[in-house]
């Protein structure tokens, strides 16, 4: 009897990892580097609840099949801070007068990252909702000339749906801070909020639609 018991834990047990693994490689098929935090949430939210498990089961269970996918360490600048030209202080810094995204349109979110190529490098600009998190504009350049990064911007403003007070928050790169960009804040009425120095998580959001792009989908 207890054989028999331990037997069938054992085949519940394989049959149950199985779909999960099936699971687990259904979705990679789209995003190719989801991480195991990820899968975890997916799994435990889907309908059919034969399929939870717990966190660390679940990194084990990929571990054993060697399906945990190692992180990127790599590295490429693509801000530079060192500049003339004005930086505006950073609205969304925790405070009695911090800028709160409630609703779509009322903060976007700006970076630049780069994208390897075979025939080089080339640099994506994006714009992203601070409540939504839809990207909102983007634009893929050769290089990080203002010309290419404004080009986002200018994308995001003609999908802009709402008139009321908008806050576009990005790092003090050379490029947000520029002449030209400023120009495009000018004339559409648009508040300007910087980071106040160089910590990344001051612009958290855009940092992580970057990491998703470039590590979930493979576009690094």
């Amino acid at each position: 009897q207890a054989w028999y018991q331990y037997n069938t834990r054992c085949n519940k047990r394989q049959e149950h990892h199985a779909q999960v693994l099936d699971f687990v490689a259904r979705t990679r098929c789209r995003q190719p580097r989801i991480g195991t935090r990820k899968l975890h949430y997916l799994l435990n939210m889907q309908a059919d609840k034969t399929l939870n498990i717990g966190r660390d089961r679940l990194f084990n269970l990929l571990g054993e099949y060697r399906l945990l996918v190692p992180v990127k360490r790599a590295y490429h600048k693509t801000t530079n801070s060192h500049h003339r030209f004005y930086r505006h202080p950073n609205l969304l810094k925790p405070g009695p007068e911090q800028v709160t995204a409630l609703e779509p349109e009322q903060v976007w979110v700006a970076d630049i990252t780069y994208l390897p190529l075979r025939s080089g490098t080339a640099y994506l600009s994006l714009v992203t909702d601070a409540c939504s998190r839809k990207i909102v504009g983007y634009h893929v350049g050769e290089n990080l000339q203002t010309e290419n990064v404004v080009k986002a911007f200018r994308q995001a403003l003609r999908r802009r749906k709402t008139t009321g007070p908008l806050v576009h928050h990005s790092d003090r790169g050379l490029q947000y801070c520029s002449v030209l960009y400023q120009s495009v804040h000018e004339r559409n009425g648009i508040t300007c909020s910087m980071t106040d120095g160089y910590d990344c998580y001051q612009n958290a959001l855009a940092e992580r639609i970057n990491g998703i792009l470039k590590n979930e989908f493979l576009l690094s």
